[in-house]
């Protein structure tokens, strides 16, 4: 029963992580992109 319970935790911790990763990489691309409009807005 408690190896079941550690591995279960596991699993959920993994699956928290990795959603933090995907919000932060999306965020990061969102910053970017906004860098790079920014830059051609003001090289027109």
């Amino acid at each position: 029963m408690q190896k079941r319970f550690a591995v279960l935790s596991l699993i959920l911790a993994a699956a928290v992580t990795l959603s933090a990763c995907a919000n932060t990489v999306r965020g990061v691309g969102r910053d970017v992109n906004s860098t790079a409009d920014a830059v051609q807005d003001s090289v027109q």
